[in-house]
């Protein structure tokens, strides 16, 4: 029997911060887990190569939601990390702490000690920034890097379009200014991808009293008299047990923490009978509350060069490639989603709106990734903040390997509606700004369009924009959330769940950066109640 103090469940951005917090002391033994493979692959490490991952069944869930009514019974594409570093492996690397607010309303949500006060402390200690000029400010292991200097000159129009919509132009929107216009800090280090799996696992992993799993799957957790004793899992064709003396922490994203948590028998009892589950604990809201991002995308043609010129063609992408290989510089060293900021859709209101603007467009291929067109070409898309409708994730069946069901019930509410519409009127005022006008050559008719074609043009093209949450949600008591706010499992001893479906609400922009940042303080949080057990006579 193999025991271990403490086992995670998934190494994506909260497991890879959970392994390095509990194993720094040495005092703990500790167990992660992972379904997918090792992250060494040149698509993840290059900066760029995320519209490789995209669709890549090796690294990738490859989730499809069920037909959404609110976007015209569409099957919305729900990628997710299947691989060391989870979805911070395959992400757009975009760092957004978030808004103040947000962090407020979680407080006002029941998870008490959330507030932004609290969470901006913890940041501060997880980043180090990379200036252009090579210069750092903190000593976190989060590597933050100002990539202005390589990214395509076309973004400087972006930023002269913000100025001319009347918005402001922000160095870096982690600092004191929180609303505008800015180019991106991304996590990437000497032109490369900086996971989380970079920046916490593989420094703990040259600790003795970690154990690291890849290819296994977690089939249930093993639920003994109201208590967390350890996980079930499948190993190269095998069946495997394994104990945690103090916690499991459940750490396998808003998608998958609610279906383990459903396979191992906590959850809606009227869902878990339907599969033939033995119920554990009737926990009615896990996989309940489901929030996530939309947002909507326009393409438009340039008479100034893009990103498009020198990677929408073969001659260009082999040069390109080169050059990254030989300096880990160029188009490929920065990702794509270049300058962003959030904007009022009303100035009586909070920042309400996110843009995205990058200097290329694109086509979908037939297999659903991302194909560059051959012509000079730009995106402009606008994603509302916090959305009011509320989805769910449910397993369709106790078949660990099955994939849960997706159900993201997009525009259930008036209010997402209406913000649907003003963030395609968001979009409208900046594409009509002097600095767009004046290199648009073709594109669709914004300013043409009606609030009803709007709507309705947002049903049919509106997609994720993969910022999943909220489905284990912390909250006061069982009737509203899943977790109490030191993210234990109401009515379970022994397991917590830590990772975006923890949120009680989603963040406003990337998540991130919050997830990394929810499980640093989740780890205080079991730090400090192993030594309260200490105190108290119990086992450390």
């Amino acid at each position: 029997m193999e025991r271990y103090d403490y086992i995670i469940a998934g190494a994506g951005s909260a497991g890879c911060v959970l392994a390095e917090a509990l194993t720094a002391s040495g005092r703990y033994k500790v167990l992660l887990i992972e379904a997918g493979g090792s992250d060494k692959r040149f698509s993840i490490q290059m900066p760029l190569g995320y519209g490789m991952t995209f669709k890549d069944p090796a690294v990738n869930w490859c989730y499809m939601a069920q037909p959404d009514p609110g976007l015209e019974g569409r099957e919305g594409y729900w990628p997710r990390g299947r691989v060391i570093g989870g979805s911070s492996s395959i992400n757009a690397m975009a760092y957004l702490q978030g808004l103040p607010q947000d962090f407020e309303d979680w407080e006002a949500a029941g998870a008490t000690g959330w507030n932004w006060s609290s969470v901006k402390a913890t940041y501060e200690k997880l980043e180090v920034r990379e200036n252009s000029d090579g210069t750092l400010h903190g000593s976190g292991p989060v590597h933050l890097h100002d990539a202005q200097d390589r990214m395509h000159p076309f973004s400087a129009r972006f930023l002269d379009a913000a100025r001319q919509a009347g918005w402001p132009v922000q160095d870096d929107l982690n600092g004191a200014a929180r609303e505008g216009i800015t180019r991106l800090k991304c996590t990437v280090k000497n032109g490369r991808r900086w996971s989380a799996a970079d920046a916490f696992l593989r420094p703990a992993l040259k600790r003795h009293n970690l154990r690291v799993l890849s290819n296994t799957l977690i089939e249930r957790v093993i639920i003994s008299d109201g208590i967390a004793t350890g996980v079930e899992c499948a190993r190269g064709g095998q069946k495997h047990q394994f104990f945690a003396n103090h916690e499991v922490i459940v750490s396998a994203g808003a998608v998958n923490s609610p279906k383990l948590l459903q396979l191992s028998g906590i959850g809606p009892s009227t869902l878990l009978m339907q599969h033939g589950i033995e119920v554990k604990r009737d926990l009615p809201e896990v996989g309940k509350g489901l929030q996530d991002h939309l947002g909507i995308s326009y393409q438009f043609a340039s008479s100034e060069p893009t990103l498009n010129n020198r990677l929408g063609r073969w001659p260009g992408k082999i040069s390109a490639g080169l050059q990254y290989v030989l300096t880990k510089r160029g188009p490929l060293s920065v990702p794509i989603n270049q300058v962003s900021g959030f904007v009022r859709s009303n100035p009586k209101n909070h920042a309400d709106i996110q843009i995205y603007c990058n200097p290329m467009s694109y086509a979908v291929r037939p297999d659903g990734g991302p194909a560059v067109l051959p012509d000079a070409g730009f995106l402009l898309c606008a994603q509302p903040c916090r959305p009011t409708s509320r989805g769910e994730i449910k397993i369709g069946s106790a078949d660990p390997i099955a994939p849960p069901e997706i159900h993201p019930n997009s525009l259930s509410t008036n209010e997402d509606c209406a913000m649907a519409i003003a963030a395609c009127r968001t979009v409208q005022k900046l594409a009509e700004t002097p600095a767009m006008k004046a290199v648009t050559t073709d594109g669709p008719d914004i300013a043409g369009m009606s609030d009803e074609d709007m709507l309705s043009d947002f049903r049919q093209r509106a997609n994720s924009i993969y910022h999943a949450s909220c489905t284990c949600r912390m909250g006061r008591t069982e009737k509203d959330s899943v977790t109490d706010a030191r993210l234990r499992v109401h009515g379970v001893a022994g397991l917590r769940v830590i990772d975006a479906s923890s949120f009680p609400n989603v963040t406003s922009g990337n998540t991130g950066a919050p997830v990394m940042m929810l499980a640093a303080r989740g780890a205080e949080m079991i730090l400090e109640d192993a030594s309260a057990r200490v105190r108290l006579g119990g086992a450390a």
